[in-house]
């Protein structure tokens, strides 16, 4: 069994590594191991997502797709959520959270029980179903209280929005101009990969 955890938080600022010793901590109770990681820094609102993407070309029928919580996966809208569930449903890919119960079961061969391996499948699909919308009403939800929030702020005159990064903007493009690809900036730049494809678009 070939497990691939993928690691995702939503800003820079924040530790996507955050949940790894979680993660191990699982596989390990089931003496197993992590046999690859993709982490990285972008909104799980966003389909296009660089190391998701790549997790899912490499994945080979029967691999597990580890991560913390539905929410690190998908806060997609319903179209984008259907076609990224879609292909995981093409390639086979077993999904696991710490954080339901039900899909543990993916850890375990089930070979020889099709009747418990597809019942406990199709009981999970529902589950993932259902977390993934809650995942996205509890997006917008919070979009929506930071919308009224920065309103506010305006009306009071006390909103002056993000500031940019001047050096970090220069150095990456510096990188870019060099022939780097996105991850080897990300990597000399010391910032994700989103935000490099974000200097790049706003460039």
């Amino acid at each position: 069994m070939f497990i691939r955890a993928y690691l995702r938080a939503s800003t820079d600022e924040q530790d996507a590594g955050r949940a790894r010793a979680a993660l191990e901590k699982f596989v390990s109770s089931y003496g197993k191991a992590i046999a690859s990681e993709y982490l990285e820094n972008a909104s799980g609102a966003s389909p296009d997502r660089v190391e998701l993407l790549r997790l899912l070309k490499d994945a080979r029928h029967g691999d597990v797709l580890l991560i913390e919580s539905i929410d690190r996966l998908s806060r997609l809208p319903v179209d984008d959520w259907q076609k990224l569930k879609a292909t995981i449903d093409a390639k086979g890919l077993r999904i696991v959270a710490l954080d339901l119960p039900t899909s543990h079961q993916g850890m375990r061969d089930t070979k020889g029980d099709e009747f418990t391996d597809r019942m406990l499948g199709a009981i999970n699909s529902m589950l993932v179903e259902m977390m993934a919308a809650i995942a996205r009403k509890d997006y917008e939800q919070r979009r929506e209280r930071q919308a009224q929030g920065i309103k506010k702020a305006k009306a009071a005159g006390k909103y002056h929005g993000r500031q940019i990064d001047a050096d970090l903007h220069k150095r990456v493009r510096e990188l870019l101009s060099a022939g780097l690809g996105i991850r080897a900036t990300a990597r000399h730049a010391d910032c994700s990969t989103t935000t490099v494809m974000r200097i790049r678009d706003f460039s």
